[in-house]
């Protein structure tokens, strides 16, 4: 687990009526999704748990002979290509990823993840613990390798391969405008690119607009091309790990680097945005950052049908711990960002 170090310095609390105008859960109904963030058991108590009669195989036991069926898996890579493997059909989450893992030749493999879309094109996370065919309720078995915890310092990683990994995942979150950037921050992180994907600039090999096959931005313009092309005649002699390097110590500066986004409603009925990042869950209203809770202020994380609650521990002049509630748009919608939150308060704590 990537713990932090130290918590960041925290910015005067701000109190926004509209989000503490949720009247606090009774303690005698306490949300069946309802998480104890001092507690390190996480079980998910909302009725969904494994059936616990005797499987068929117990029941029979001549039926155990039986040759296992397995099923096609497509997982689309961060470098697009794809990698198609069989697992066996009872097969958990956990087989899929390693066999995933081994491709790619990756061993700091806990900051990743598979992905897959519902029946509504809901993006969820593969859980590695839960057999693959209890997630996919139906359709083809195609998934998506991508980053799952983006780590807040990426020169901690030890390996050069998941540098690049993530490095793929940040040029993909920014093309896609998931990542917004200044064209000054578009053109550096460009050039960087181009350094590791093309080395050294080379007059006879780089010649007119060298750089306009490749993407570097949602509406990219010459004149971003240009100035990516100036600043790469200027590395010569930078490696590709240090080109990677550079890229991902300015890409972590982003304010919506690593940040999860879920659309919510306020107790008000105002759309805002909840982000889950390593530090905390981040509130966004008009893609201005409205308020932000730190993991250790927040002391329980419960969901209950389509509401989701945090309870926040009482500041330095408050007696009692306060309720603070969002309507997500459906039970799994808010179910799903109750299980990130989860997972990213477990990993980065």
């Amino acid at each position: 687990s990537a713990g932090l170090s130290q918590p960041p310095p925290q910015p005067p609390e701000l109190h926004f009526h509209s989000l503490l105008a949720v009247p606090p859960l009774p303690q005698s109904q306490s949300s069946p999704g309802a998480v104890d963030m001092d507690e390190k058991d996480y079980s998910e108590a909302d009725g969904l748990s494994e059936k616990t009669t005797p499987s068929k195989a117990q029941k029979s036991p001549q039926k155990i002979t039986k040759k296992f069926k397995s099923a096609i898996c497509r997982v689309t890579l961060l470098d697009a290509s794809e990698y198609e493997c069989e697992v066996e059909k009872h097969g958990r989450g956990q087989v899929l990823f390693d066999l995933v893992c081994e491709h790619l030749n990756l061993l700091e493999k806990d900051y990743f993840g598979l992905t897959f879309c519902d029946s509504d094109s809901q993006k969820n996370w593969l859980d590695p613990s839960k057999e693959i065919k209890k997630q996919i309720r139906s359709g083809p078995w195609n998934f998506a390798f991508t980053v799952k915890f983006y780590p807040p310092d990426p020169a901690q990683l030890t390996e050069d391969i998941t540098r690049y990994y993530l490095c793929l995942q940040l040029r993909a979150d920014i093309i896609s405008g998931r990542l917004p950037c200044s064209f000054v921050t578009h053109a550096l992180l460009g050039s960087y690119a181009v350094q590791a994907e093309l080395g050294d600039y080379d007059t006879e090999e780089h010649v007119g607009n060298y750089v306009g096959e490749l993407r570097f931005a949602p509406n990219q313009t010459r004149e971003l091309e240009e100035r990516i092309m100036e600043l790469h005649k200027t590395y010569r002699g930078m490696t590709p790990g240090e080109a990677e390097i550079h890229f991902l110590e300015n890409a972590k500066k982003l304010s919506m680097y690593g940040v999860d986004l879920h659309h919510a409603k306020d107790s008000e009925g105002i759309d805002i945005m909840l982000g889950v990042c390593a530090n905390g869950l981040l509130i966004y209203r008009d893609r201005l950052r409205i308020n932000r809770f730190a993991w250790p202020k927040i002391l329980k994380i419960s969901y209950k049908r389509s509401n989701f609650y945090i309870k926040i521990r009482p500041g330095e002049y408050e007696q009692f711990e306060s309720t603070i509630g969002f309507k997500l748009p459906n039970h799994r919608s808010a179910k799903r960002l109750w299980k990130v939150c989860i997972e990213h308060h477990t990993f980065f704590r």
